[in-house]
This record gives structure tokens, C-alpha cells and sequence, in this order.
């Protein structure tokens, strides 16, 4: 079982390390990826950490929309910082996580979009997928991934939440779909049934922790352990058993990061 997107390197993790390293491995989790910030040196060295503590972890480079702000249009800046941290850490696989962040507008959205093109720019160049947030932003997302990469560029679009119509853009553009917690709460009846419509060669499974925790924990921090509850979930929609849901999702997290 895999966790396909989670944030460990963050300080909420920081003291409990440790813990939630064993409570994953308890759970029969094999590996999990880390998402890093660029340019964010205490998420390098706690990620340093998870990988002394558990070595099958690997990790995804990248600026988040949120933080697009900081470097405006310096693509120079962007590439650098992006390629640099990649070329240092072993562990990459990834460019992530990047996109569009529409609702909380935390940066300017030309500002997001052109740190977001840059991005896809360099994994096209890198020949690394890419893990993608998008957030209101459906249709500029999409144009980003085709206008940038070019059909060469495969990847994830994590934690979804979107629509239908966004998960079969991004099955068209040959993209892997990754639920989170919010597929187990009491109202995500229209996502539940989004995720029926996912091929099982293209699911992936997530926590998106230390955000989202999944029912029965929702409510509480998340974490990388807590992915057997969005397993579950997805077996019983696609009316398969929970060892063949895994089986599918861990050989897609394989296919796509190459671990």
C-alpha cells in the first residue's frame, strides 16, 4: 500500500516522526512520497529525517501556487531553485507540487501561472512527471499541461476534488487520478461517484496529511497510515476486494514515479 502524496516534512510532524513512520509500516504501507517546498530548508532536513527513518520514501520537488508570489516572474529563480533541489536530492521523482490555486488567490493568478509553466517547462526537460494542484483553476490547468507539456509530460492530478469532466480531461491527457480522505466524508457522494468512473490502471490513493483525515479519523491531524480508509473506500466502489485495489494503485504509483 502506498501513500502517494503527503507532507512529512512538514514541522507538524516534526517531534512525532518516529511514530508515524511505525504506525505506516504497521498499517503495511511500502513507501510513501513526500512532498518538499523548493527553496524550504527545514522541509529538506525533516525530510532527511523520514528517509533515515524509513528509506523506501521518495519526494517531489516543487513551488506551490501558493507560494508563487515569492519569486513573481523570475523564471531564472523558478528553474534554479527547482533544479537545483532536485539535482540534490536523491530521492526525487518528481516535480510537485505545482498548479493553479484559484480559490485562495494566495498569489496573483498571471504570477501563478507563469511559475506553473515554468515548472512543467522543466519536467518536460527533466523527463519527470508531475504532481498537480489545481483548485477553481480547472481549465487553465488543463491548457498549462497541454501548451507545456506537449504530450510528454505524464503525471497526477492529487487529491481530487473536481468534476467529472476534469478527471476525463486528465485521463485524455494520460494522467493518473489520486483521492484523498474527502472521498470517504458523508458528503462526497458526487465525488464517490467521479472516482467510479476512473479506470483502476489510472487510481492512485493519498493523505494529502497532515490535511483531510479520512472518516472515522476526520477531524484529527492525518497521516501516512490512514490511507488504508481511501483503499477501502475505492474497492468498495469499483465492488472489488481491498487486496486487488491495492495491488492496482501501488503498481500505478510505480508505473508513474519509477521508485
Amino acid at each position: 500500500m502506498i501513500d502517494s502524496h503527503c507532507h512529512l516534512a512538514d514541522e507538524t510532524f516534526g517531534a512525532e516522526l518516529e511514530g508515524v513512520v511505525a504506525r505506516a509500516k504497521a498499517a503495511g504501507l511500502e513507501r510513501a512520497l513526500v512532498i518538499l517546498e523548493a527553496g524550504n530548508e527545514q522541509e529538506a532536513a525533516q525530510a532527511r529525517r523520514v528517509h533515515e527513518l524509513w528509506p523506501d520514501v521518495r519526494t517531489a520537488v516543487g513551488i506551490h501556487p501558493h507560494a508563487a508570489h515569492e519569486y513573481g516572474t523570475d523564471i531564472e529563480r523558478v528553474l534554479t531553485t527547482v533544479r537545483e533541489q532536485l539535482a540534490q536530492t536523491p530521492t526525487a521523482r518528481a516535480v510537485g507540487e505545482i498548479g493553479l490555486d484559484y480559490h485562495y488567490d494566495y498569489s496573483p493568478r498571471d504570477v501563478q501561472r507563469t511559475v506553473f509553466r515554468t515548472q512543467v517547462r522543466l519536467a518536460r526537460e527533466l523527463k519527470l512527471p508531475v504532481v498537480i494542484h489545481t483548485r477553481e483553476a480547472d481549465a487553465d490547468t488543463m491548457d498549462v499541461l497541454r501548451e507545456e507539456g506537449k504530450g510528454e509530460v505524464a503525471g497526477v492530478l492529487h487529491c481530487f476534488s473536481g468534476t467529472a469532466d476534469l478527471a476525463r480531461a486528465g485521463l485524455d491527457l494520460g494522467f493518473y487520478i489520486s483521492f484523498a480522505g474527502m472521498l470517504t466524508f458523508n458528503n462526497a457522494g458526487p465525488l464517490r461517484e467521479t472516482a467510479r468512473l476512473v479506470p483502476v490502471d489510472r487510481l492512485m490513493t493519498e493523505t494529502d496529511s497532515p490535511f483531510l483525515a479520512p472518516v472515522p479519523h476526520r477531524g484529527k491531524r492525518n497521516e501516512p497510515a490512514f490511507v488504508t480508509h481511501v483503499v477501502t473506500t475505492l474497492a468498495q466502489l469499483h465492488g472489488i476486494d481491498v487486496p486487488e485495489m491495492d495491488q492496482h494503485t501501488t503498481a500505478n504509483f510505480h508505473r508513474l514515479f519509477r521508485p
